[in-house]
């Protein structure tokens, strides 16, 4: 009898919080709206400090970059590649088994106005090394085709979470944040919101020497300042109509200090509040202006283990008189942590099969386009 078992993909995700390796092993056996997931195995392996403080060095010109972004490709890959041998061994499976791995890269550089974007990857040493044909360079193509390249993973949003009878939003707060707009007709919007943790995260680091802010704890002991919240909010990105796309080039430490330059006596705990308001607010008149019959919100990443920030997040949709609730991915079968490397797994899956993976609703591009680079291993 023929095996018609799904076939397995892995996806792997390290994203603009630079904190490490998500991974997933993944069997899809449906598809279209609604469509199911097996997650077989998930692993997990944070960054050794020096390959994240050579990763964050990447984010702006430096000397020798181009040596350095190599080297940095290589220790990464090499990363991503025990990642892949953990995940094998905590779900029982051989490489051989698996048809494709989903590898987004780093992100170092995303210009998408200038027609490029960098991902720092070696997928052709991660398909030797793991012994499994790599899909890789998912951007490229929808920038080729006049897209923002980002956000990719509206397109499994709406391929998982997906209603037919209710409007939902899905909210992915890493280091920036993004949302998806998921219409029950099949319609999809979906960009880049502003920061997620990435200003949270440079402060509390700067004042603690922590990664980030657990629970938004330390958020929680201030106050918000207006004025700067205010400041904040002028920023012209968050102006812009959709398609939009943004990064580390547009949000970073001398960006925060431009802004913090006449709230200099600021408690440093009242900054840490205001940043969290500042995502909370730039999400909620993200949803007020695409969403505003959204039923339920649901919050994927890092964010939402962050108590303190889905509880600014609700608060300020309540204020804007939006009836939606704020939950976790986790009411929707999938756990918050797991969803970006499952979309990549996703993708993969896409490629593989020659179907778009872009949703020109969300990007820009001038079509639907099959995204990715296949490494055979």
């Amino acid at each position: 009898m023929a095996n018609t078992s799904p076939p397995l993909f892995i996806g792997l995700m390290s994203g603009t919080s630079l904190d490490g390796v998500d991974s997933a092993l993944a069997a899809f056996p449906s598809s279209g709206a609604g469509q199911r997931i097996e997650t077989l195995a998930t692993a997990y392996l944070p960054f050794p400090v020096e390959l994240r403080n050579e990763l964050m060095a990447l984010q702006a010109p430096c000397e020798n970059e181009l040596h350095r972004e190599a080297l940095a490709a290589n220790a990464l890959a090499g990363m991503y590649a025990l990642c892949v041998a953990q995940l094998l061994e905590k779900g029982g499976r051989r490489p051989s088994e698996v048809t494709a791995i989903g590898a987004h890269g780093q992100t170092i550089r995303h210009r998408p106005e200038l027609g490029y974007t960098r991902q720092t990857n070696n997928p052709a040493l991660l398909a030797e090394l793991s012994g499994i044909d790599v899909i890789a360079e998912f951007r490229t193509r929808d920038i080729a085709a006049g897209g923002q390249g980002a956000p990719l993973v509206p397109a499994f949003h709406q391929a998982v979470f997906g209603s037919t009878s209710e409007m939902r939003v899905v909210v992915n707060i890493g280091g920036i944040s993004n949302i998806s707009v998921l219409d029950p007709d099949g319609r999809v919007i979906g960009f880049d919101t502003g920061p997620g943790n990435v200003l949270m995260d440079l402060w509390i680091a700067r004042h603690h020497g922590a990664a980030y802010d657990a629970g938004g704890a330390w958020a929680a002991t201030g106050n918000v300042l207006p004025d700067l919240l205010a400041a904040l909010l002028a920023e012209p990105f968050l102006a812009l109509p959709p398609p939009k796309s943004t990064g580390r080039d547009l949000f970073h430490a001398a960006w925060l200090d431009s802004k913090l330059r006449e709230f200099e006596k600021a408690a440093p705990t009242d900054v840490q509040a205001t940043l969290a308001a500042y995502t909370a607010t730039t999400l909620a008149n993200a949803i007020a202006a695409h969403a505003s019959n959204a039923i339920a919100v649901y919050v994927c990443g890092g964010g939402a283990y962050n108590a303190h920030l889905m509880q600014k997040l609700q608060q300020a949709l309540t204020e804007r008189r939006l009836m939606a609730c704020v939950d976790s991915t986790d009411a929707l079968g999938v756990s918050p942590n797991h969803v970006e490397a499952l979309a990549f797994a996703w993708l993969a899956q896409q490629h593989v099969e020659r179907r778009a993976g872009n949703l020109p609703t969300v990007t820009g591009a001038r079509g639907l386009r099959i995204l990715g680079a296949h490494y055979p291993a």
